[in-house]
């Protein structure tokens, strides 16, 4: 995680700041963006809040997956229930995790029938980049992005030649981890292809519950990743994006039935094609068509029962950015996909299509910039939607910069919410959301870079279950007001990250705090590099909060502390050693219900985590 300085910025090459480079070499980059207008831009020139992790930045982090990156950003709650695999709360900008999009490489992941992406099931070796996007971007991408945007993009190769990559791992509660890797190329083509094994016999999640469902849950992942462009000339160049994570993941269900001793197989998958075009010196365009795949089956050790919950995308999206001149930039673009259910369970409709419309101008001057979006979709179940978006950027001078924003987003609901018998309300409105905010971004010094954001979010036609019509409705309305600070400070050798969010999300007719929301986090990762070993610390910290709307079941806050290093014993081999929850914490994150009484979902404690990587030379 890197925020820019003006003299990394100055020394960009000048095609990165013009979104000319192709899309391989911009991920490399720190200080450069994607999601935001899915165009490679400056990270100083887009009006969204961001945090970028690069593959540097995951090789020193050494996170245990995605949802620990995610941990680590401002104004983001990771709040799973148990271990390793286990179903991850994801709260940004105190929104839930359905109301997020995510993406893997441009395509969209999460599952229609529950809103769920499966971020916990992805694995960090086949990443070559994350970038988190806080705020509304519905002018941009529709449906989902209320919160923000995730977009995860997979490993890609680098340089000439060939770069065969190792890694293996061992940890505690018997974690082994193997990847494999080879990437490599020429003037015209690039590809990377990569394989891993991931698992560990994990813990059990449950103290208290039925004493059948008492063992350790484990937790097997096998990833595959292919990325391969080809540049015909100098204007045209194709390509494919692969990322396929599939396994088994043991976990506790206390409120079930017995037997007990649950399971599922999961699979979360995404394919994509592209073709990037400059048509003209002022005309870019890029066309992309792509599959996703996210599946579970829950099943039982003890019985045969099967509950399949498959649900499948097709989309298709064409942009085409126009430079109209030095300050006047116009993307136009449009967007279809269609999803599909295959589930163990009728629903009365197992299909639903999504067209849109999209534009944005950017005008960049002297004295200021502006940016206005508009988004138009139809959908096949609820009709029409249109959502708007509109940036000022005030230079204050050489350091710093004043923006106030304005945007909109909505939620198309899922499957679940429509049509799942017994529970759902056909008549469902999609949720909408308005966010109104304020950054201040500052260059203190040349070693020192301050981002702050002040912002309010309101939430209507929210989805929740009504309890008068026992279904689905549209029924809940919230209020979230947030303070988010990102600082990065490097003293000589020393770098030092701080994230800081204080938030208060309320339900606007009750008055309560919004379950799981954390009103403080606070994320600092501090690093020392000498000249072939590296050493870091994390903590993490974050306050109470509450598993119910009523507030009436507390879970308390606790604080992380992990250390980190790592021995460059050659060019070519590496040694990584980590030690999360230094301090071992006992603590929960969610909580259950089990014979009347509230229990915490179990946390790992302490664990370790022993890595050697060899990348020879050929």
């Amino acid at each position: 995680m890197k925020i820019p300085t003006l003299t990394t910025l100055l020394c960009l090459p000048a095609a990165a700041l013009a979104g000319e480079p192709s899309r391989d070499d911009a991920l490399k980059l720190p200080d450069v963006l994607i999601s935001a207008s899915r165009q490679v831009e400056s990270r100083t020139a887009t009006s969204a809040a961001n945090t970028v992790f690069t593959r540097a930045d995951i090789d020193r982090l050494q996170p245990s997956g995605v949802t620990d990156l995610l941990a680590r950003v401002p104004g983001v709650q990771v709040a799973p229930s148990g271990g390793r695999g286990s179903l991850p709360g994801i709260f940004i900008r105190g929104t839930k995790a359905a109301q997020t999009l995510v993406l893997v490489d441009g395509v969209r992941i999460a599952n229609a029938t529950s809103g769920d992406s499966g971020l916990q099931f992805l694995d960090v070796d086949q990443i070559e980049r994350v970038e988190v996007l806080r705020g509304s971007r519905s002018a941009v991408y529709g449906s989902d992005a209320i919160g923000g945007v995730i977009q995860i993009f997979t490993r890609r190769g680098t340089g000439q030649g060939l770069q065969p990559r190792l890694r293996l791992a061992a940890g505690s509660q018997q974690t082994w981890q193997r990847s494999l890797g080879l990437s490599g190329g020429n003037g015209a083509t690039r590809f990377n292809l990569g394989a891993s094994l991931d698992e560990t016999a994990g813990i059990d999640s449950t103290r208290a519950s039925y004493p059948s469902d008492g063992d350790h849950d484990a937790y097997r992942n096998r990833a595959l990743n292919l990325s391969l462009s080809h540049a015909f000339n100098e204007r045209f160049e194709a390509g494919l994006n692969l990322l396929d994570s599939r396994g088994r993941r043991e976990f506790d269900e206390p409120r079930g039935s017995s037997p007990q001793q649950p399971y599922s197989n999961y699979a979360v998958s995404s394919l994509g094609t592209y073709l990037d075009a400059q048509l003209a010196e002022q005309w870019h365009s890029r066309l992309e068509v792509a599959h996703s795949e996210n599946r579970d089956d829950s099943r039982d050790k003890l019985t045969r029962q099967s509950s399949p919950f498959n649900t499948y995308r097709d989309q298709a999206s064409w942009q085409n950015d126009l430079a109209l001149d030095d300050a006047n930039n116009l993307a136009l673009g449009g967007e279809w996909y269609e999803d599909r259910v295959h589930a163990s369970t009728d629903f009365n409709e197992d299909s639903r299509w999504n067209r849109a419309v999209f534009a944005q101008h950017r005008f960049q001057g002297e004295h200021f910039s502006t940016e206005l979006g508009v988004r138009h979709d139809k959908n096949q179940q609820f009709g029409g939607q249109t959502t708007w978006s509109g940036s000022l950027t005030l230079p204050l001078d050489t350091r710093n910069d004043l923006l106030l924003s304005y945007s909109e987003g909505f939620r198309a609901p899922t499957f679940n919410d429509l049509y799942y018998p017994n529970f759902s309300n056909p008549d469902l409105k999609p949720e909408h959301a308005k966010s109104y905010e304020v950054q201040w971004r500052s260059q203190l010094t040349d070693s020192s870079r301050l981002e702050t954001s002040l912002y309010r979010t309101d939430l209507r036609n929210a989805i929740s279950y009504d309890t008068e019509a026992n279904n689905m409705g549209n029924v809940a309305q919230a209020r979230i007001n947030g303070f988010e600070m990102a600082l990065a400070q490097q003293w000589g050798a020393w770098t030092s990250e701080l994230g800081l969010a204080l938030i208060d999300p309320r339900d606007k007719k009750s008055g309560h705090t919004l379950a799981r929301r954390a009103r403080r986090t606070l994320s600092l990762d501090i690093d020392r590099q000498f000249e072939r070993f590296n050493v870091g610390a994390s903590w993490q910290a974050v306050s109470g909060s509450y598993n119910d709307e009523t507030n009436n079941a507390p879970i308390a806050g606790y604080g992380l502390l992990g250390i980190r290093g790592g021995w460059a014993a050659s060019s070519e081999l590496k040694l990584d050693l980590k030690l999360d929850n230094l301090l071992d914490q006992r603590y929960s994150r969610t909580l259950y219900s089990y014979q009347g009484s509230n229990h915490g979902y179990r946390e790992e404690g302490r664990t370790w985590l022993l890595s050697l990587t060899w990348t020879p030379a050929l």
